[in-house]
């Protein structure tokens, strides 16, 4: 396991189809679990308008800002609805399945 990996929320805090904000260091982070249970971590901001994407709706693998409707694929962080064009980006996620903690990787390079 790396070392970079930093324990963010609990696994049980988060509910299917449910987005937080985790503030990890300078990182604010929408920590995101899709309707399959999946876990997933982004940038908490929509790189059309700025606009914190832990407030948005997740459907399937996907988020969506509330604001204008950009949707984002949690895995990727590529934009799969205009107005957003740029991608956001994403950390590497781990569960620890003895503390139930959910780990998060800040190190993960910058969306391109």
């Amino acid at each position: 396991m790396s070392d970079a990996f930093v324990p963010v929320a609990a696994l049980a805090d988060l509910a299917p189809g449910e987005a937080i904000d985790v503030a990890l260091g300078g990182l604010e982070i929408a920590l995101v679990r899709d309707e399959d249970g999946g876990v997933h971590a982004l940038e908490d901001l929509c790189s059309h308008d700025e606009i914190a994407l832990s407030d948005g709706d997740v459907e399937g693998c996907t988020i969506e800002c509330w604001k204008h409707g950009s949707q984002f694929d949690l895995v990727t962080g590529r934009p799969l609805q205009l107005p957003a064009v740029l991608p956001v980006r994403v950390f590497p996620v781990r569960i620890d399945e003895s503390s139930g903690e959910i780990l998060v990787d800040p190190t993960a390079a910058p969306a391109t």
